[in-house]
C-alpha cells in the first residue's frame, strides 16, 4: 500500500474567526493579522527607538530625541498610504474585469453582494509604494532624515509581513503551483483536473492519489508559507543581524528592497499566477499556469521583483558612493 505523499487542507481552517456566529462571524484572520503585523513593527520600532537609532541632529546641530509618539504617528501615516496604495494597486492593476475604473468608489467599498468581505484584494507592490510614500511625507512633514527612519520601518517589516502570508494560507488562496513533493498541500478552492487525462493519472500515480471522481483536486505548494519564511523571518534574520553595522543610513533599505524582489522572484515560480492575468512574457504559446513549465514564463509579480531588486542596487551603490566621497572630504 503507497501511503498518500500530500496534506489535505485542514477542514477546521476557514476565513472567518468565528464561523457562522452572529456579528462575530464578521471577524476574519486575516484582517486579525494585520493587527499582529502591525503590533510587531511598533514593537521592533520600540526596540530601535531605544537603541538610539532613530535621533537625529536639527538644523540648529542640536540632537533631536524621537519618541513613542513618534513611531506612533509614523507608523499610523504609513499604514494609512500603504492600504491605500495596496487596494489601489490590486484594483487597478490586478483586476481585469474593469469595474473598479467604471466605479472607482468600490475600491474602498467593504461590501459585495450584500455581504461584508473587508477589503478583499491587496497588493504588496501597491503597499511598497504607498508605504514609501508615506514615509517621505512623514519624515518631511517632522524634519527627520528619511533614510535613517525608513532603514528602521523595513527593519520592522519582515516579522510583520510573515502574519500577512500566514493570513493568506488561512483565507486559502494565493496557493502555488502544483507538485508531488510530500508537503504538497490540496487547497479546496484551486482548481480541478479532468481524472481521464493522462498526465492527471501519471501524477495522481506518483503520489499515491486515487480519483472518487471526474474532477480532481491536485496539492499544490503552499506558496504562501514559503514567503512567510523566506520573505519574513530569513528577511527579518539578516536585516536585523545586520542594522548595527550598516555602513550607512539607507543601507537597510536596500538590503530589504533589493532581499525582498530576489526571494519574491524565486518564490514566483512555485506560485501560481493570476488566472485572468497569466504571464507577462512566456515563452511558449498557452503555458499552463498550474505547473512550471519554463523559467522563462514571467509573471507581473517577478517583473515588479525585478524593479525591486534594481531599486535595492540603486540606492546601495548611491549610498557607497556618498559615503566615499563624504570620507575624502
Amino acid at each position: 500500500m503507497i501511503l498518500p505523499l500530500y496534506v489535505n487542507y485542514p477542514s477546521w481552517i476557514h476565513p472567518e474567526i468565528f464561523p457562522g456566529v452572529p456579528v462575530l462571524g464578521l471577524l476574519r484572520w486575516y484582517g486579525l493579522m494585520y493587527i499582529f503585523a502591525f503590533g510587531t513593527a511598533f514593537l521592533v520600532l520600540k526596540k530601535l527607538l531605544h537603541e538610539g537609532a532613530l535621533d537625529s541632529k536639527n538644523a540648529d546641530g542640536t540632537l533631536r530625541k524621537a519618541t513613542e509618539d513618534d513611531i506612533f504617528s509614523f507608523i499610523a501615516t504609513g499604514i494609512v498610504f500603504l492600504l491605500i496604495g495596496a487596494r489601489v494597486f490590486s484594483t487597478l492593476v490586478y483586476d481585469t474585469s474593469g469595474v473598479y475604473i467604471k466605479k472607482p468608489w468600490l475600491i474602498f467599498w467593504p461590501f459585495q453582494n450584500g455581504r461584508f468581505t473587508g477589503l478583499a484584494g491587496m497588493s504588496y507592490h501597491g503597499g511598497f509604494i504607498g508605504g514609501l510614500i508615506g514615509m517621505i511625507f512623514w519624515c518631511w512633514k517632522n524634519k527627520v532624515p528619511f533614510f535613517k527612519w525608513a532603514d528602521a520601518m523595513v527593519t520592522a517589516i519582515p516579522l510583520g509581513y510573515t502574519f500577512g502570508r500566514i493570513g493568506n494560507f488561512m483565507n486559502g488562496e494565493l496557493y502555488g503551483r502544483i507538485t508531488t513533493a510530500p508537503w504538497g498541500i490540496i487547497f479546496p478552492h484551486a482548481e480541478k483536473f479532468s481524472a481521464s487525462k493522462e498526465w492527471v493519472q501519471a501524477f495522481m500515480s506518483k503520489i499515491g492519489m486515487e480519483a472518487s471522481t471526474n474532477l480532481v483536486n491536485l496539492p499544490r505548494h503552499p506558496s504562501q508559507l514559503y514567503e512567510a519564511l523566506f520573505e519574513g523571518l530569513i528577511l527579518f534574520s539578516i536585516i536585523w543581524i545586520l542594522h548595527k553595522k550598516k555602513p550607512f543610513d539607507g543601507f537597510s533599505g536596500a538590503l530589504y528592497t533589493g532581499g525582498y524582489g530576489i526571494f519574491r522572484f524565486f518564490i514566483e515560480y512555485f506560485r501560481e499566477p493570476d488566472a485572468d492575468i497569466g504571464y507577462r512574457i512566456s515563452a511558449e504559446t498557452n503555458a499552463p499556469l498550474y505547473m512550471n513549465t519554463s523559467l522563462l514564463n514571467i509573471s507581473t509579480g517577478q517583473i515588479l521583483c525585478f524593479l525591486m531588486i534594481l531599486g535595492g542596487v540603486a540606492v546601495a551603490v548611491t549610498g557607497w558612493l556618498l559615503k566615499k566621497k563624504s570620507l575624502k572630504s
